[in-house]
């Protein structure tokens, strides 16, 4: 048994065929369970909007992601806010996901990663709006004061502990 979605957003091929235009923002019970599920301090704001249209095959949707978002320092867990704004241009398609043969090579072109399959004639638009914002975080987020409070704590930075410091500090010693 799979979870519901944390942001459920239909579309049918219905809604596709007349066009559809949708602005769409999440209440606070569901950012709090977006924000669980993507490791997230908190998520403040989280706003679909777009377009769906009938394209061959499925259901085409294109619009933006925005959301207000707030990640943990990758070094320090100090809260890092950040503005997200991310487009997307997807195509949900009945036939995205057909079987191929085992001596069959599969080319990805840039063109195929937005394709979702389309289930039966529907498609979970805000499932994918979550996908999005998930692969838009900054996956290794940093406050901007991290340098100076690991510093303060002894870590020493990459550019302080690594090889190339070494050879600074014998570069700078006189010769024996």
């Amino acid at each position: 048994m799979s979870t519901p979605p944390e942001f459920s957003l239909v579309v049918t091929l219905a809604d596709a065929a007349h066009g559809r235009t949708l602005s769409v923002e999440a209440d606070t019970e569901t950012r709090a369970r977006i924000a669980r599920r993507l490791a997230l301090v908190a998520l403040d704001r989280f706003v679909v909007t777009g377009e769906v249209r009938a394209i061959a095959g499925g259901i085409g949707a294109k619009g933006e992601v925005q959301a207000k978002v707030v990640q943990a320092c990758a070094a320090t867990d100090l809260p890092v806010p950040a503005t997200i704004v991310e487009p997307f241009d997807l195509r949900f398609l009945r036939d995205v996901d057909a079987p191929v043969g085992e001596d069959e090579e599969i080319e990805i072109g840039s063109e195929d990663l937005d394709l979702l399959p389309l289930e039966g004639d529907r498609a979970d638009l805000g499932e994918a709006a979550v996908q999005t914002l998930s692969l838009a975080l900054d996956p290794f987020p940093r406050h901007p004061d991290a340098d100076r409070i690991l510093a303060e704590k002894g870590v020493l930075s990459e550019g302080a502990a690594g090889p190339f410091a070494a050879l600074a500090k014998l570069r700078g010693k006189p010769d024996a």
